[in-house]
């Protein structure tokens, strides 16, 4: 599986519980924190969720 890169652009301030829980379990724990992850149908959807705070790289 290929990885792709995903960083926190927004903050989650005043954003609802199960964004915030999602941005978690992403592995985010601060701003401009960039992580990596497999690039897998699981993944898509919690990027899904919080597209309107990530910036994602191939």
């Amino acid at each position: 599986m290929s990885k792709i890169k995903i960083t926190l652009i927004k903050s989650p301030i005043d954003k609802s519980k199960r964004q915030k829980d999602t941005l978690k379990c992403l592995g985010f724990r601060k701003m401009h924190q960039t992580v990596e992850r497999e690039d897998n149908p699981q993944t898509q959807g919690m990027i899904r969720v919080v597209a309107h705070l990530v910036q994602v790289q191939a």
